[in-house]
């Protein structure tokens, strides 16, 4: 009886030994997913503020885009008045002149 109980504490103290290792390994395991997900998280973070970055961009080029693009107009419409007032840009009737 006295060696069932020794043998008994010996298996007691072996299990909890194996138990303490198979829950030291899960919470590594636990942490190292831990880990991971938040390296995941703050990737995913810097990637938002990224895309906020160039979409704030592209606004930004297409807002001047479109202002250049008006005064591209106005200064084609500036050049044709000035070259129909101008006579060196007048086309001439040959007709009329040998008249």
């Amino acid at each position: 009886e006295h060696l069932s109980g020794i043998l008994s504490s010996k298996a007691e103290r072996a299990y909890s030994t194996m138990m303490n290792a198979d829950m030291d390994a899960v919470e590594a395991e636990n942490q190292v997913e831990l880990e991971e997900k938040t390296r995941l998280i703050n990737q995913v973070l810097e990637l938002q503020h990224t895309l906020e970055d160039l979409s704030a961009r592209v606004d930004a080029v297409k807002e001047e885009n479109l202002k250049l693009k008006s005064e591209n107009q106005v200064l084609g419409q500036y050049i044709e008045n000035l070259m129909s007032a101008s006579s060196v840009f007048q086309t001439t009737d040959t007709k009329s002149k040998r008249k």
